[in-house]
């Protein structure tokens, strides 16, 4: 839902909240981690799957997003030697 792919009936989401999806990714992977060896084969394949899958949407969504920051105009900072000085 962070990613922003999910769509419920009309309302937007907004923006993707990158920082929560990437937190969330690594809830899940450290409860495979912490569960390795007490999951059954078909509980084991469900975690990393899922893992797999939100780390390549994270990667697609980060991409898109990215473009769109890179195409916005510097802003031009003053350094301490350009800034007036103050009397």
């Amino acid at each position: 839902m962070q990613l922003g792919l999910f769509q419920f009936a009309e309302a937007s989401e907004g923006p993707p909240n990158l920082p929560a999806a990437r937190h969330a990714i690594d809830l899940l992977a450290m409860i495979a981690e912490k569960t390795r060896g007490n999951l059954a084969l078909e509980e084991q394949r469900l975690i990393e799957n899922s893992l797999t899958e939100l780390r390549f949407r994270f990667v697609q969504v980060a991409e898109q997003k990215q473009p769109a920051v890179a195409d916005k105009p510097a802003e031009k900072s003053t350094e301490s030697g350009d800034a007036p000085a103050s009397s």
